[in-house]
């Protein structure tokens, strides 16, 4: 995966996390839906937000948009209480969820219109009418005949239009094709650039792993890693494949070495898996085998991700295989 470094706007440096959640609780009955949930969303960053259904995603952005009032435990928002200043926050962010229901006798630039007014706050019209072509949404027909993908789009024109501090996405590109999902990244980097922040909840992980400049990856109804990407990888394993001569000498003592894991000899090439702070004497030791060829992977997100949830997935196909 090739990436583009991105330099955060100067202005959001200066400001304080447009989310900040700490120890948050909330059950509903006996289902304890966050049990200690910490997240953070720094000013003008992209924060991916992960997990299964039932995690506890979901109930953590009602909190956040202030429909639900939490058990114990903080929730800031742009500065300001969810629950208590919700009107006055709405105007500032806006939210696409990833079940987007229209009014079907409305068209699309109508509800657009509708959804900017609710907000009432500013609106840049050329920047909407950018928006409309990049996404070739026809306005002029009701939303009653749009599709799945026609009516995320509406709820994307509509964010994405605002002027809005903070974006709220909860499974944002559902039902787009990767062309669309395509103009939907470059929009939010676009966002970014002007110091908006993102709350980004998403399965696609491969969208997460190109957008996001930290991962918070929840479980239980809490964070179980949180980090950049990077400071994650940091924490498994990354992948080595070696190419190496006829006359090289044996494997044996890089088998030996400490950080090295499930190493397959298939003739010339050899696989392994390396922890990350083993790398600096591994790649000295593979020196003495003379390699032609040599490729390290970090992980990638769904390897991250899998890895938190392995043992559940596990579980699951013992189920189905009984």
């Amino acid at each position: 995966m090739t990436t583009t470094a991105r330099t955060t706007p100067a202005s959001s440096t200066t400001r304080g996390p447009a989310v900040e959640i700490h120890d948050l609780h909330k059950s509903f009955g006996t289902t304890r839906a966050l049990d200690g949930l910490d997240l953070t969303v720094r000013a003008g960053e992209v924060a991916g937000f992960l997990g299964p259904n039932g995690a506890g995603k979901s109930t953590t952005i009602r909190v956040l948009l202030g429909l639900l009032r939490p058990d114990s435990g903080t929730a800031t928002l742009l500065g300001g209480d969810p629950f208590r200043d919700a009107v006055s926050l709405h105007r500032r962010l806006a939210y696409v969820p990833g079940d987007v229901t229209l009014w079907p006798q409305l068209s699309g630039g109508e509800t657009i219109d509708l959804l900017l007014r609710l907000r009432g706050a500013g609106v840049d019209e050329r920047r909407k009418a950018r928006m409309l072509e990049r996404f070739e949404l026809d306005p002029t027909k009701k939303t009653g005949t749009y599709s799945k993908g026609n009516r995320q789009k509406v709820a994307l024109v509509a964010a994405l239009s605002a002027d809005a501090e903070l974006l709220v996405l909860d499974e944002p590109t559902s039902g787009l094709d990767p062309i669309m999902e395509s103009v939907f990244q470059d929009c939010v980097r676009e966002a970014t650039a002007r110091g908006t922040s993102v709350l980004l909840s998403s399965h696609i992980l491969a969208e997460v792993e190109a957008l996001c400049d930290t991962v918070t990856i929840i479980r239980g109804g809490r964070a179980v890693q949180s980090g950049t990407l990077r400071e994650l990888r940091h924490l498994t394993r990354s992948k080595v494949v070696v190419t190496v001569g006829p006359g090289a000498p044996s494997t044996a003592a890089l088998a030996a070495l400490e950080g090295v894991h499930d190493l397959i000899v298939d003739g010339s090439h050899l696989t392994f898996h390396v922890d990350d702070d083993a790398l600096p004497h591994v790649t000295r030791a593979l020196a003495d085998l003379e390699p032609h060829g040599l490729t390290i992977e970090p992980p990638s997100l769904e390897e991250l991700f899998l890895r938190q949830y392995g043992d559940e997935l596990a579980l699951l196909e013992g189920e189905d295989g009984r």
